[in-house]
């Protein structure tokens, strides 16, 4: 076996195989040659090649999402590494544990002219758990070993990204049969959460609340049993609100948040019975802008956060931050959770029946358009199919459906961009036992169309691009539709399609743009083949915006 023979390229490698990091995304460079040869000749590791670098951490971030591990990112010096910084901001709002190593000149090198350098130790240091700027002197080989532990040890214990840089001088490609220094792994303690914590507010708040509501974000599939969650939905003071990107599932539950809360604060009656006395919220990121307004506008006497790492005072009253999982936390302490007489979750179900059939209703009588064909689209999803979201409208519109329950829900909504929601998507299902689609809009897609330039993408994957010539979602939001120039710097229409992306990438490609082509491209569009799949889906660019929000009004009408 060939070793690099530079001994702190053999540090770094060795260390991640010592953290049991497998899984090594490469972008081709120079300057990080010795970390490549290094991962690509050792069987432990399976490595990935993929030129560009905002695509390699979004895949790499994928895969991280899925496997729960880190993943590490390998790049050369220079502008390389800043093309990785949407995926590390992504990663440290996601919890997504990722290791960023980049290879880069010695610090004699720095700012005297040489090509293809730049400042890059603490470049992402708004957004990185830790930062390891190592030294190329052999005399710091202990100390920079030190340094490689910590940053490691922090990405697996704390769930987010870090950053190694490693300067190398020349020559790089050097090889030797020798493993020089044999680092060692030394364990990070975890201590965040073995302080003993008071929960007397929140059995006191939950035994004297009949409003209670829980509120569940981002949270990936199965992480919260189900005798936990059957025991949450036995309660009739308890409203569970869940979200697409929630992978939680209840007869007694509420998804389709925007569609049950989106009316209601035009009814004034209505208020006082749907407001919660308390608020528990579980999970990551919340998606829906109607549920944050409702609960800013209503504010619950009492909100408390259940996580082990950190709590967003979304709603402006947040009272405490129980750090432990939600899970564990519910398990300790529900003998002590007294059920009361309510009738708060029968007062939703009432309000949740009435605007499923009005939802119903307005499918049935309204024109092909982004609405319509989500409902045929969400509708034809195998069983037990991972679904990538891409970020703006395409979450947005997902939330107004009742999704298949088999089905596993992800998107990239650390940040909520539209960048690298492609690759997360091919990432995520190079490493996934299920098959995974992925439904994206036209701008992300577009924007993120290097995401289909690797060798890795499964036959099974397919994607489902929403094409409506441009960003739809700035049509719907209140402010810049009728101003000047509004599809050129805010819609920014267009007329392009994927069809020649798709013959470049050797990806099957078919359209539709009506209800009855859809329908008939859907019957087998999930059936093996030795492609993957794209289906393209054209709506009418200046019809979608009022189709969705008389969505809206209709869904209020008649309401008693």
């Amino acid at each position: 076996m060939k070793y690099p023979a530079i001994p702190l390229a053999q540090s770094v490698i060795q260390l991640c195989k010592q953290y049991k990091i497998t899984h090594i995304v490469i972008s081709p460079g120079s300057r990080n040659a010795p970390l490549t040869m290094g991962f690509y000749e050792d069987d432990f590791f399976t490595c990935y090649s993929i030129v560009d670098e905002r695509c390699a951490a979004f895949f790499a971030m994928g895969i991280a999402q899925q496997t729960k591990s880190t993943v590490a990112v390998v790049c050369t010096s220079g502008s390389a590494l800043l093309n990785y910084y949407p995926a590390v901001s992504e990663a440290f709002y996601s919890d997504i544990p990722l290791a960023v190593i980049s290879a880069d000149r010695p610090s004699a090198k720095i700012d005297i002219g040489d090509g293809q350098t730049i400042r890059q130790p603490g470049v992402f240091s708004n957004h990185i758990l830790y930062t390891a700027s190592l030294n190329e002197d052999p005399a710091r080989q202990q100390w920079n070993e030190e340094e490689i532990n910590k940053a490691l040890g922090t990405a697996a214990v704390s769930k987010g990204p870090v950053h190694i840089n490693v300067p190398f001088e020349e020559p790089l490609y050097e090889t030797t049969d020798k493993l020089i220094v044999p680092a060692k792994r030394t364990e990070l303690v975890k201590n965040e959460n073995d302080q003993e914590q008071d929960f007397s507010d929140f059995i006191n708040c939950w035994n004297d609340s009949k409003k209670k509501m829980v509120l569940v974000g981002v949270n990936s599939p199965d992480q919260i049993d189900q005798d936990v969650v059957d025991w949450l939905g036995s309660d009739p003071s308890v409203v569970v609100f869940t979200e697409t990107t929630s992978n939680l599932h209840h007869p007694n539950f509420f998804p389709g948040i925007d569609k049950i809360i989106a009316p209601i604060e035009k009814i004034d009656e209505e208020i006082k019975k749907l407001q919660p006395d308390m608020l528990i919220t579980l999970g990551g990121m919340i998606v829906s802008k109607k549920i944050k307004a409702f609960l800013r506008k209503y504010k619950p006497a009492c909100h408390i956060h259940i996580d082990t790492k950190k709590a967003y005072d979304t709603f402006f009253c947040l009272k405490q931050h129980i750090r432990l999982t939600p899970e564990n936390f519910f398990r300790q302490q529900k003998e002590k959770l007294k059920t009361v007489d309510s009738n708060y979750r029968a007062e939703w179900l009432k309000v949740q029946e009435f605007r499923r059939e009005r939802h119903k209703l307005y499918l049935e009588q309204i024109p092909f358009s982004d609405l319509r064909a989500y409902h045929f689209v969400l509708n034809s999803l195998p069983d037990n199919y991972q679904l990538q979201l891409s970020n703006s409208s395409t979450v947005r519109y997902t939330q107004l459906f009742d999704l298949n329950k088999s089905l596993k829900v992800f998107c990239n909504r650390g940040t909520s961009g539209i960048d690298g929601s492609t690759s997360t998507a091919i990432g995520a299902a190079v490493i996934s036992d299920t098959p995974t689609t992925l439904i994206s809009g036209d701008l992300s897609f577009f924007y993120d169309s290097n995401a289909l330039w690797n060798n890795y993408i499964p036959e099974d994957f397919r994607i489902i691009v929403f094409n409506n010539q441009g960003g739809g979602i700035f049509r719907i939001l209140p402010g810049p539709k009728g101003t000047d120039n509004f599809d050129t710097y805010f819609e920014t229409t267009h007329h392009l399609n994927a069809k020649s992306l798709c013959g470049m990438y050797n990806i099957e490609y078919s359209s539709a743009n009506d209800e009855n082509t859809l329908t008939e491209k859907l019957k087998d569009f999930y059936t093996p083949t030795s492609n993957p799949k794209l289906l393209e889906v054209f709506t009418p660019r200046e019809v979608n915006d009022r189709i969705l929000i008389d969505y809206f009004g209709f869904l209020n009408e008649n309401f008693q």
